[in-house]
């Protein structure tokens, strides 16, 4: 029998947030969307707005909120580099106060919480592919560090709440994920290149290109997503999720011209500081506990995301 659940999700007008949201609302949930709209867009939500078990408020989850709902997904913070660095200082208040926020918040309600970690915690890694054990290569005081420590930090809360309290929580490791509804100004390397392509303009690669990522679409890890705040309460995490295939730089700037018959040509720059030179989950934990496998291949993902930024660039949005 379906109980339907009253759900709050924070940073739920972001990418990830947006189409949480709407799986939610498929499935019959009510859903509170909150969200400062610092990196996100009203548009991503507008189309749900009509449904009447769609609340949205704009607030700031470094400020303490008080609402009643039966499960936190707690997404708030910007997630690219070229967001979560424009604030250093707020990006850190955002994994950590707004952490201790929505912490309390469950512990007061005694609701189960998702937290929205990220493969950024293994920073540069010297282990490959990356398994949760693995502790990771911060550069603790770079400047990713602002991401990288605040969601480290933010899941020390979390396993401290959970030890202290016998708060019911879930943290979630998020790697590369892409799809409709990227912001097309991120600097994430997808809607970076997609977006140089459909306008023809040269495609920039930072470093040699020999660099690797795995790129999970948005819709598998969606699915990953409500797979594990739906599992046994004793399955806490950190769990890796992604897609673990391994594609370069370069190899990726070769899909996307192909699949947009651009006539962009590539040009290199230096790669940043703390840049990883190769990011790949080992998602056998998913596997083992959530029986969780990405099902769409990065060719047709692409082309779902390539098709998204078009009709945006026609629309005079991009």
């Amino acid at each position: 029998m379906h109980t339907r659940k009253r759900v709050l999700v924070t940073g739920g007008s972001g990418f990830l947030g947006s189409h949480l949201c709407e799986r939610l609302l498929e499935a019959g949930h009510e859903v509170l969307c909150v969200d400062n709209f610092f990196s996100s867009a009203r548009s991503n939500v507008e189309h749900l707005m009509d449904d009447r078990r769609f609340e949205l408020i704009r607030h700031d989850v470094t400020f303490p909120l008080y609402v009643e709902v039966d499960e936190i997904y707690n997404l708030a913070c910007p997630a690219s580099p070229v967001h979560y660095q424009h604030d250093p200082v707020q990006t850190i208040k955002t994994c950590v106060h707004g952490a201790i926020n929505m912490l309390g918040l469950a512990k007061r309600l005694k609701a189960r919480i998702w937290q929205a970690s990220t493969s950024e915690v293994y920073g540069d890694p010297e282990v490959h592919p990356q398994t949760e054990d693995y502790w990771g290569h911060v550069n603790p005081n770079g400047i990713r560090s602002c991401y990288d420590e605040g969601k480290r930090c933010a899941e020390s809360l979390f396993f401290a709440y959970w030890r202290q309290s016998g708060l019911p929580i879930k943290v979630g490791r998020i790697f590369n994920t892409y799809g409709p509804r990227m912001h097309p100004n991120d600097g994430r390397v997808v809607s970076n290149f997609i977006v140089q392509a459909l306008k023809n303009e040269p495609i920039t690669i930072y470093g040699d290109g020999r660099q690797t990522r795995s790129f999970c679409y948005v819709n598998d890890l969606i699915d990953c997503m409500i797979l594990f705040m739906a599992s046994p309460e004793d399955f806490i995490g950190p769990m890796n999720m992604g897609n673990p295939g391994e594609f370069s730089i370069s190899d990726l700037a070769g899909q996307v011209l192909e699949l947009t018959g651009s006539r962009s040509a590539i040009i290199h720059k230096p790669l940043p500081n703390d840049d990883p030179r190769q990011r790949r989950p080992d998602i056998s934990l998913a596997r083992k506990k959530l029986g969780w496998e990405p099902a769409v291949p990065l060719r047709d993902g692409l082309a779902e995301t390539i098709a998204y930024f078009e009709g945006r660039l026609k629309a005079g949005l991009i």
